[in-house]
């Protein structure tokens, strides 16, 4: 397997749909948001970018969840073994592209997970608290049970902090015995870009995205049925659009606010990616201005280095 990743904005999915589309391989997604159905614009699906000179390339693991469900880090890790044997069944390559930080590294990693019951005595007790008393909490689990399993990248929302520390204690208290999942072997390309070049795609891409219509997908979630606490949990864009939808921010507020928490993001990101190669995981960081053509064959000849060394 190949995987491609990277911050926010930085450009990997149309350097991994090239490299599809070169090597007749096939993507799998690891972005927690792309796997809800009708949150297109938001999640910044961005589906014109796996079609390379009129051919779409094949993906998986987008569009599989209704918007309002909790899809979590269990079911992804199921879900793409089960796409990644059938890719591999039918001899094509697979090629891992995404930017969230804790499914790269579940399925990389090989991580034992079980799926985590809710707990409501512990949910009544972490009501009301503030995000930055639960992300304070969750830290001090994570350092008595040495846990990789949340940063900041995923619990930008107290609903979403509440369900981590839930989880983190679940595991505290079930320890689980030894890993059932085996850790995917995979060259891990790493799409560097300029901090600078990001904040100024970053500003640029919102700005595209609310011209779209991201604002009127919310609304037409809302007019669904979804409940806006729910689509709040999703954070990011659909914390502050809804926010702004239910009269809670203006426009001008929404915007600002929601700018600053996408570079907050991205940075957060590259910290997740930092730290994966200190705890042992080897990413070679390919510069995001390259040419295309340049990038694919350098990621190549990558690939064909290190199946020599083996």
């Amino acid at each position: 397997m190949i995987t491609i990743l990277g911050p926010t904005a930085s450009g990997k999915t149309p350097v991994a749909a090239a490299l599809a589309a070169r090597t007749g391989g096939e993507i799998l997604s690891a972005d927690s948001r792309q796997v809800y159905r009708r949150m297109d614009i938001g999640t910044g699906k961005d589906l014109a970018d796996y079609v390379v000179d009129g051919h779409r390339v094949p993906y998986h693991l987008i569009d599989i969840a209704e918007p309002g469900t909790k899809y979590n880090l269990f079911q992804y890790q199921q879900d793409f073994h089960t796409a990644y044997a059938d890719i591999r069944s039918r001899g094509k390559l697979p090629i891992l592209c995404g930017g969230t930080g804790l499914y790269l590294e579940a399925v990389l990693g090989g991580y034992q997970l079980s799926p985590v019951p809710q707990n409501p005595e512990l949910r009544q007790r972490l009501s009301g608290m503030s995000l930055e008393a639960l992300t304070e909490m969750l830290s001090e689990l994570k350092q008595r049970s040495g846990s990789v399993m949340h940063n900041t990248t995923d619990v930008d929302t107290a609903q979403r902090a509440i369900r981590a520390i839930e989880i983190e204690t679940y595991n505290l208290e079930n320890p689980t015995s030894e890993r059932q999942l085996p850790a995917v072997d995979s060259l891990i390309i790493g799409i560097d870009i300029d901090r600078e070049l990001r904040r100024e795609k970053i500003t640029r891409r919102l700005k595209a995205r609310l011209d779209e219509g991201m604002v009127d997908e919310i609304r037409g979630l809302i007019g669904e049925g979804i409940q806006p606490e729910d689509l709040i949990y999703y954070g990011l864009e659909y914390k502050f659009i809804t926010e702004y939808v239910i009269g809670n921010l203006t426009y001008d507020e929404m915007f600002r606010q929601l700018e600053i928490a996408i570079h907050q993001f991205a940075k957060r990101q590259m910290t997740w990616f930092r730290g994966m190669e200190r705890r042992g995981f080897c990413i070679h960081w390919l510069d995001a201005t390259l040419p295309m053509e340049e990038k694919v064959n350098t990621i190549l000849r990558l690939q064909e280095e290190e199946t020599e060394n083996k």
